[in-house]
């Protein structure tokens, strides 16, 4: 499996000319290799092979006295920047065919100089790790890094990346093998929330830090001296990298907690179970800015990243799955309740439940549910040919039903007695 290991660069002053050279010349190439396609396209002439637009606008470029200058900077992130050309067009035709699931991918645009994120990337052939610990990069030199930790295999590129706050950091990419841990006995489910970020089924709570919120002032600060500089000085070039190097600051806070909340968990459980949540969605209304602060999508993925790498398995519940609405101690469904209600009795046991953890509690039995009883599979050991399961018992696709005594099967962790007829004659079979 491929890593990623980040770390800071401090370039001399004549190395960071060097970078800006490089940063642009990478981005003109891209430029150009992007409007000899769309010209191509225009014209209705066929689609132009990689090889031919290298030949176009790097061989040949170099020899004309408009583009001679990419001759003073290393051919591979010249190279690297067209194969990431390639790449967004492959991934835009994948996306329009359907090959590509996920959000729809759009056409490659032209870069700017005045982007705030910056990269080029180095293969092997156009770097190496110098016995100093320095790294040498072609036609830029010596490089100091501050390496926070050791580098678990020899990384197979890098890329230099200059964000908005004026920092440099070298990425490698390292192929290493999975790092299995001992197994766990616990599983978990997490009902994700913006009063408390996480409440965790075995009862305990993951306050949310909210660090966007708490550097507000400092933001708002920064954001006002920006905006009184004239437009172009260098006093707001500036003011404007100060604002970023805020933001830098509650991004960086907020991804070490996200690692070492995630790492806490997958070291602890053998599986964990979330809800899919439609972040996007959130992200656009009333609470948008609490949603983005957050950041629901990066811990969901930091745990599936860590689970694949440590053995663990992350298993994600449908987001119509009602967690919110079943008693997790009888399975009564209650239906619908506002956000402000934090606490509910159950119509038909009378337990009283805070509603978080009665969720992670629901979260954690559906999400049982659906990798015991995967549809296609045995439905209990022993049975020669497995009877293929019907949309309603699918785990937590309850097929639209709007019965009020809707059961989740395997409630608090527990499998449903064998042979028990819960729904209208259906058999629940853990």
């Amino acid at each position: 499996m491929h890593l990623r290991y980040s770390y800071r660069l401090y370039p001399t002053v004549g190395q960071r000319a060097a970078l800006t050279r490089t940063f642009g010349c990478a981005r003109v190439v891209h430029n150009d290799a992007l409007a000899v396609r769309k010209a191509a396209r225009k014209a209705g002439l066929p689609y132009p092979r990689a090889t031919e637009v290298q030949k176009h606008v790097i061989t040949a470029a170099k020899k004309t006295a408009e583009r001679g200058w990419l001759a003073s900077v290393a051919v591979d992130p010249l190279i690297q920047s067209l194969r990431d050309l390639d790449t967004a067009y492959r991934n835009f035709f994948d996306s329009v065919s359907g090959k590509r699931a996920g959000r729809p991918v759009g056409l490659p645009r032209f870069k700017s100089r005045k982007d705030g994120r910056q990269s080029l990337r180095f293969t092997r052939n156009g770097f190496r790790i110098q016995g100093n610990g320095k790294l040498n990069l072609a036609k830029i030199g010596d490089v100091r890094v501050k390496w926070s930790r050791d580098l678990p295999a020899d990384p197979s590129s890098v890329t230099i990346v200059l964000d908005a706050a004026g920092r440099y950091h070298a990425s490698f990419v390292v192929d290493v093998e999975p790092d299995p841990l001992p197994e766990a006995g616990a599983e978990v489910g997490i009902d994700l929330g913006l009063v408390t970020y996480a409440v965790l089924s075995d009862g305990s709570v993951i306050d949310n830090p909210r660090f966007l919120r708490k550097a507000e002032r400092r933001l708002k600060a920064a954001q006002r001296e920006a905006s009184r500089k004239a437009k172009g000085s260098k006093n707001r070039a500036k003011a404007r990298r100060k604002v970023a190097k805020a933001h830098a600051k509650v991004a960086d806070t907020r991804r070490d907690w996200a690692h070492k909340q995630t790492t806490r968990i997958v070291r602890e459980n053998q599986a964990v179970y979330l809800e899919d949540l439609n972040v996007r969605g959130l992200a656009r209304g009333r609470l948008a800015k609490s949603v983005h602060d957050a950041g629901w999508a990066a811990f969901r993925r930091l745990l599936e990243e860590k689970a694949v790498r440590y053995g663990r398995t992350v298993g994600i519940v449908h987001r119509a799955f009602p967690s919110s609405q079943v008693c997790s101690e009888c399975g009564y469904r209650d239906g619908p309740k506002p956000l402000a209600v934090r606490e509910w009795t159950c119509g038909a046991c009378g337990v009283l439940h805070d509603r978080d953890l009665n969720a992670a509690r629901n979260i954690l039995a559906a999400g049982q549910a659906d990798r015991l009883n995967a549809p296609g599979g045995p439905v209990s050991p022993g049975v020669a040919i497995p009877r293929r399961a019907r949309p309603d018992e699918r785990g937590t696709r309850l097929g639209g039903r709007r019965s009020t005594e809707i059961r989740a099967a395997g409630a608090r962790g527990i499998p449903a007695p064998e042979g028990r007829e819960d729904v209208k004659g259906s058999t629940c079979r853990g």
